[in-house]
């Protein structure tokens, strides 16, 4: 998503670079990433794996250039070849960025936050740990504590609590992450913000409408293919298949009388307009395509393979 001019400037900036934002699934990278950005590249949705892409989110200044990478949260079960999909999608950008960003929950250090911190470790990259989410904490004067047994764990570059909901030491964040950056060149134009297309980006707020609306593990089922993304006549008129494993996932994402269909059409709708600036005409279909999570080629088809 840019704007029309693609010129890159010769300008020498201080600090140039990429962060890898890590964490298991849930801890709010997407959030934090779009509040870094100031505006929204990726869905973010209270359901854990919401994020199933590398989506690149750029951050420039007069001085500096981050190019932060959210990645899907990394989990030990990996029972579907979406989650081995996911997972490699996490770790394969590890040794080509600059900083890693690992985010973490409040006070709590689970399993897989051990998991990925052993992960980490063999990276030989500059580690910022982010316990995420301190605007739950009421007492924040056991924050302290915590940090103390947190930095036993490892040679952190720093510890920073932040809130990403509330936009809490974010700044400090940010400031960490381009100290740990390179000298040098912009890589991205300066009115670049993500390397994603509009067309990715309606697809994904579909989907995360469908996460939103649907519960238990319905929503994970899905995945959401533009067939059509067309600009006449001042309207995008966008058609999205909506892809499930069984007929009866079908007919619960329709809902009596086309109710659910209908509500997430409209809320997606909305939501694109909002961000695309433009008036949509969406529609939407749900088709069945059995063992797409487990189908390599339905995956590729679907994009996330790549």
């Amino acid at each position: 998503m840019t704007s029309n001019d693609e010129t890159i400037p010769d300008v020498k900036l201080s600090h140039c670079g990429y962060a890898a934002i890590i964490g298991r699934p849930n801890v709010g990278k997407s959030t934090l990433l779009n509040k870094i950005l100031g505006q929204k590249v990726t869905i973010a949705t209270p359901k854990p794996q919401t994020t199933r892409h590398q989506i690149l989110g750029i951050k420039s200044t007069r001085d500096s250039q981050v190019i932060y990478v959210d990645t899907p949260g990394l989990h030990r079960s990996i029972k579907r070849t979406i989650n081995r999909y996911m997972n490699r999608a996490a770790m394969s950008i590890l040794n080509d960025v600059d900083v890693i960003i690992f985010v973490i929950e409040g006070l709590s250090w689970r399993n897989e936050d051990q998991y990925i911190l052993e992960k980490l470790g063999s990276t030989g990259i500059p580690v910022i740990l982010v316990i995420n989410k301190i605007d739950r904490i009421k007492d924040k004067e056991i924050l302290l504590p915590h940090i103390k047994e947190l930095s036993k764990k490892a040679d952190f570059a720093e510890i920073i609590p932040v809130s990403a909901k509330s936009s809490e030491n974010l700044q400090h964040l940010e400031e960490a992450v381009t100290k740990l950056l390179p000298v040098g060149q912009a890589f991205f134009p300066m009115n670049q913000v993500t390397d994603r297309s509009e067309r990715f980006l309606a697809a994904e707020i579909v989907r995360e409408k469908l996460m939103a609306c649907l519960s238990k593990e319905l929503p994970y089922a899905v995945t959401v293919e533009i067939v059509k993304f067309l600009f006449e006549n001042d309207v995008m008129n966008i058609d999205a298949l909506i892809w499930v494993e069984r007929e009866a996932q079908k007919a619960i994402v329709i809902g009596r009388h086309g109710d659910h269909l209908k509500t997430i059409g409209m809320r997606a709708r909305k939501d694109m307009e909002k961000i695309f600036g433009k008036k949509v005409f969406l529609q939407l279909w749900v088709k069945v395509r059995k063992g797409w999570l487990d189908d390599e080629r339905a995956l590729r088809s679907f994009g996330y393979m790549e």
